[in-house]
């Protein structure tokens, strides 16, 4: 599966193709929908229903950029359903409640200086791990306090 804006055919290479045309013969890609796989957090999601290009000829699929992002939109969606996991708006409310930014958030739960933003933003998911610690910090009085005493 390619994500790409404009294929460039190996079977043709350094021609001009048309921008339907496939990467791999040069045969024209015609819109489909149909179940394709992305991984989260290394299990491969099944997305019914994914808009994208398919050659009839020799079966590539390729993407285009906005499909690519509902894409993986939908397999994040997919996931966090399939786990019960927090949405990235109960994330941010969890945050915004105890009046914490998002650095701040990082920090004592030992994150990466922008994974609670790609959280919140539904770019990433979190782990079920990091979902628990999540919950017991939105319903466990002074779970915050204590991770205050022992984050880095």
């Amino acid at each position: 599966m390619r994500t790409s804006r404009r294929p460039v055919s190996k079977a043709m290479d350094g021609a001009v193709l048309p921008d339907n045309a496939c990467p791999e013969c040069g045969g024209g890609m015609k819109e489909k929908r149909g179940k394709l796989k992305l991984p989260v957090n290394g299990e491969e999601i099944a997305v019914p229903d994914a808009t994208h290009l398919r050659c009839p000829k020799c079966h590539e699929v390729v993407l285009r950029f906005d499909d690519a992002r509902r894409l993986r939109q939908r397999a994040l969606e997919i996931y966090r359903a399939k786990y019960g996991l927090l949405t990235a708006d109960e994330i941010r409310s969890i945050r915004e409640r105890h009046r914490l930014t998002q650095a701040e958030m990082a920090r004592l739960l030992r994150l990466g200086g922008n994974t609670m933003s790609r959280w919140e933003a539904g770019r990433n998911v979190q782990t079920a791990s990091m979902d628990v610690l999540l919950r017991m910090i939105r319903d466990l009085p002074g779970s915050l306090d204590y991770l205050r005493k022992h984050a880095a």
